[in-house]
Order: C-alpha cells, then structure tokens, then sequence
C-alpha cells in the first residue's frame, strides 16, 4: 500500500539533501555529476542572499512546484533582513478555468482514459497577454517579485530563476491531489492529471523552457519542500556542456505495479521495500528522469530536458537531424520475480502513432533477458494457425463474462534464458511472462501499450486496468507467427570483432527497429569509437567497470547500471574491474 501524507502519495522515499555513502560494485540510486566545491546552495536563506541586490526578480517554473509555499518561505527570510517585498503571481493573468478547459480538449482523446495527442498550444496561450506583458513594478518597494509559470514571458528585465521538479515527484503528488494541471484550481483524478501532463502541460513547459533556457541565473531543485538546491545558471549550462562530451548517467526510479516482482527489492539497495513489489526501474526514460548534481556531498536535481535543449547535437551525433531535442532510446527494467505475467499486448504503427497521437516515432522494443529463474518464458508471436477473428473474439468474451482467454491457443510462448534478446517491433503481440527482469530496450515513446489482455487483474488502486482491443487489432501484424517467430524475433548473436581480451557480437535488431544492439565480452579492456553515435550502455554481467572518455572524466558503472556516452565523446575505454567477464550492451540508432 502507498502511504498518504499531505502533499505526497508514495513510498519511495525523497532524495537525500546529502549524497549518502556508496559501496563500489553495488548499484547506486543516486548517480550524480560532481561540480567542485561548494557550488550547491540550500535553503531559503541562501536564495535570498543571491536575490538582495535585485530590484525585480522573475521566478518561473514547472507544474507541480508549491509556488505559494516557496513565495511564503523566500517572503520570510527577505522581510527578516529588513527588505520590503511587492508580489505578483501569474496566476493572476491566466485565463479563466473553463476558456483553458476549452483550450485543452481537442488534445485530451475525449472519453478514451489513457491516450490523447500531443498539444500544439504554446505557454503564451494559457495568458491574458497584454496583462502579464504590461506588469508594472512598485517602484517603493527594495524588491519585486513575479512568481509562478510563464513569469519569464514578462518584457521586464530582472534576475530569473527557474524552480524545477523531477516528473516522478509530480506523480507522486498529482496522487495525492496537492496540485493541478496548468490552469487548473482543482486537481482532476491522477489518471486524468497525468494524460492532461503528458499531452499538454509537459509538452507546453518543456516548450518554454527551452525558450528561456539562457535566461536562467538560478535553477532551483524544489522536490524536498522547505529545502531548496539552487545551481547558478553559467554554472549549470558549463557542466551541461562537460556532461554532453563525457558519459553520464540519469537518477533512476522506482514503482511497483500489479505484476511487479521481488528482483529490485533483493538487489537494489536503499530503497523502501516495504512495498508489495518493483514492477519497473526507469532506468532511462529521459522524458521523466532527472540528472543529479553534486557539489560538497549536496545534491540538486535538473529534469534531463535542459541537456537536450542545450547539447542535442553533441549528445545525438549524426542522429540529431533526425530526432532533434528528442532523445531516442530508453532502457528500463520489468521485473516480475515472483509476480506475474505482463499484460498481452502490442504497440501501434508509425502512421497509426502520428495520426492519432502526433507523435513523430512509434514505441518498438526489445526485451535483454538479465536474469531468470523456474523456466521463465516470453510470450511473443502468434500461433500458426491464428485466425484474427477468433482472437479478438476470445478477448471481447473474456471481458464481457469475466472469464480466462485461452491465450497459448493464439500466442507463442518461448523459454527465457539470461542474455537472450527477444525482438518486439511494432505490430507485434507479446508480454513477459512471471520470473524475468528484462532490461527493455526501446524506442523513447512509453505509453504507448494497447493492452488487449491482462489476465483479468485489476490495477493496484483496485480499478480494473483498461483494455485496448480494437486499437490492438488495428495495429496487429498477424503474419508474425509459426517458425518464422524464432527465425526473425529471437536473435541470435554473432561474433563481429575480436582483439586479445575482448570479443564483440552483433544482436541484430528487426529491420524495422531505428536501434541496433551490440553486445561486449570483455576481459581487461576495451576502446570504443563513437563514430558519431551516441552509445546506451548497461553492464549486464560482472561486478563493476571503469569508463574513461579522452576529457578526463572517469566513471565506475556497477552491475545492472545504464549509462550514456555522447556522439561528442568521440570514444571510451571500458575497464573491467571484475575477476569474471564483463559483459556490456550497447543500443545505438542505426
């Protein structure tokens, strides 16, 4: 169960304000990206040290931070060294509720409870412009303040700061209805908040920010409330800049979910695990994680969003005509040690994806087996003699009488062993079975799963989880089944290149895949050439290892860890630290 306080709704616990004691070769929560000494400032007595010199300070931000909260707390500390304040909020010039409800509808997939599509209003719409571009100051007072999202849009000069938060943390609290969507005064039920967050207020913000990106003097971490981190803005493009020509690693986190299993909770440590299960580890999910920064064992948490927004190019290679400020690959684990079976299900077609939710690539993915146990399986592919009409009948029955689908009667289903790599482009019908971590390597998109059976479970807040069918049928290629399923979705792996230590084989993707996977055997060493490409890696055997790009930056990288390595980084040693061989998988776009 999910404890409930106030403001938040979860037990996974809050970053610490201190990086905690780390042991070598153990899995580490809280990877960060050290900016030298005493370079992080906390509190609210150290914001407003930085800020009395202003007479007009802008404070923007994210939906989900407590501006009120903050603006009380800076409000305080200003008035305590005798300065008088003139506050104004943006919310004073929002348009009104039921105009911004309007506004937002067309995007918002009308009764469907998951899906809608990408906005393509811009934070501009959400104003009574002319008001919050003509706010005045008071000019006898020492100081004044506009807080609250789009404060930058103001034609005012003045000292920014931007008030950030990591988007778990937004869940966490949109569960517990202590904030809103953008524009709103009532928080809506958190599987409504958090498809108005995906399809427009995200999407609207991340906008903004990329716009006011130069802008920012402070960035501010707000997720521990009372404490805040700040970072000086020149500081924190100059290690933006560092990071995107070395290799870094993005703050994982962590949720349970119907099917979750125990292999997070017995080998992740430093985590609650007075919790039923981990269902996943957003290992690499860059559109919710964030980058954490450390400075004097301080930590501060920056969404990911600001180095795409300033180093696409760098971070992408010859990847960035393509996809831009979208970072393309994911890495995340399912883990269903003693859970259960994922849901039946399949992923939409590119043309189907953009049509109905404008987006510009779809959700195509593998499954890395990491670790197995009790003759685990995969299901995957259909059974050569699938008649499509007679699935979806046996789905449609199942949900209309409450009864089991005889789902191996249509679906493969195939032996898991650890490293297999099982090959799920889109179209394809597949779910991990009971007793794997997979370590799913993706295309970025992440929502996109039309569920079309699921066992007859209902979701952990006891309501049943919603179904997909039609939409799975739409998308569904049924001549992926019989013998050519373990032809052309299982791969198998072929030794490409050698040298004295190390060995490297090919894992060959579907065609239709925009990534590729390679995978390294190394006993000592190995150096790798970007070649223009930006690199997704995960240790997926041995203890630990040591990765040095030619900058100076040298980085260990323990087991089941992911990390990056830029196009820019040009290449990277990778050290075995291990008395076994060390093996790493390597995802890159084709």
């Amino acid at each position: 169960m999910e404890s409930t306080n106030k403001w938040r709704k979860t037990d996974q616990y809050l970053p610490p304000g201190k990086k905690p004691a780390h042991s070598a070769g153990k899995y580490d929560i809280y990877p960060s990206f050290n900016l030298g000494e005493k370079q992080i400032i906390s509190g609210f007595e150290s914001i407003a040290e930085v800020i009395l010199k202003n007479k007009i300070v802008l404070i923007d931000g994210y939906v989900g931070v407590f501006f009120d909260q903050f603006r009380n707390d800076l409000d305080e500390e200003l008035k305590k060294k005798g300065h008088t304040i003139s506050w104004k909020s943006t919310s004073d010039f929002l348009k009104q509720s039921f105009t911004i409800e309007e506004m937002v509808s067309p995007f918002l997939g009308g009764d469907d409870p998951l899906f809608g599509s990408r906005t393509t209003l811009a934070m501009v719409d959400f104003f009574d412009l002319p008001g919050l571009m003509g706010f005045t100051p008071d000019h006898e007072s020492d100081i004044n303040i506009l807080i609250g999202p789009g404060a930058f849009l103001t034609r005012l000069n003045g000292f920014h700061i931007y008030l950030d938060l990591p988007k778990n943390e937004i869940q966490f609290r949109s569960r517990a209805g202590s904030i809103t969507n953008l524009g709103s005064y009532i928080p809506a039920e958190p599987k409504k908040m958090y498809k108005r967050f995906y399809f427009v207020d995200w999407i609207v913000l991340n906008r903004h920010k990329r716009d006011v990106l130069s802008k920012v003097d402070l960035f501010v971490d707000t997720q521990i409330p009372g404490v805040p981190s700040g970072i000086a803005g020149d500081l924190l493009r100059h290690s933006l800049s560092l990071m995107s020509h070395s290799v870094f690693r993005v703050r994982p986190w962590f949720e349970p979910g119907v099917w979750g299993g125990s292999w997070i909770k017995n080998h992740i440590k430093g985590l609650n695990n007075n919790v039923s299960n981990y269902a996943w580890s957003f290992e690499l999910i860059v559109s919710e994680n964030g980058l954490l920064f450390e400075s004097s064992g301080r930590l501060a948490e920056f969404s990911f969003d600001w180095l795409m927004y300033q180093e696409a190019k760098a971070v992408l290679g010859d990847s960035y005509n393509r996809f831009g400020i979208e970072f393309p690959i994911r890495f995340d684990f399912l883990d269903t040690f003693d859970g259960s079976n994922l849901s039946v299900q399949c992923h939409p077609r590119p043309e189907y994806m953009k049509n109905h939710f404008g987006e510009d690539f779809t959700q195509e993915e593998t499954y890395y087996i990491l670790d197995t146990k009790d003759k685990a399986v995969v299901y995957l592919g259909f059974q050569e003699d699938i008649v499509p009409s007679e699935f979806k009948k046996e789905l449609e029955e199942s949900v209309l009488k409450t009864i089991p689908a005889n789902i191996e009667k249509y679906v493969q289903k195939h032996e898991a062993t650890k490293h297999d790599l099982f090959l799920i482009p889109y179209g394809t019908i597949h779910g991990s079975g009971k007793n794997n971590l997979v370590l799913e390597i993706s295309s970025t998109p992440y929502i996109f799963t039309f569920k079309m059976y699921d066992w007859l479970r209902s979701d952990l807040d006891g309501k049943p989880r919603p179904l997909n069918i039609q939409r799975g049928m739409e998308n569904l290629y049924f001549d992926r089944k019989g013998s050519q399923v373990k032809e052309n979705l299982i791969s198998h792996p072929v030794l490409i290149e050698e040298g004295s230590d190390w060995q490297l084989y090919h894992l060959s993707t579907h065609e239709t895949h925009l990534y590729d996977i390679h995978r390294y055997h190394i006993k000592k060493m190995i150096e790798v050439n970007t070649k223009n490409k930006c690199h997704v890696l995960s240790l997926v055997e041995g203890s630990s290892i040591i990765v040095e790009t030619p900058n100076g930056v040298s980085k260990r990288f323990n087991y089941a860890e992911t990390f990056v390595i830029p196009a820019a980084a040009g290449s990277y040693k990778i050290i075995n630290e291990s008395d076994n061989e060390a093996i790493v998988i390597k995802a890159f776009v084709k």
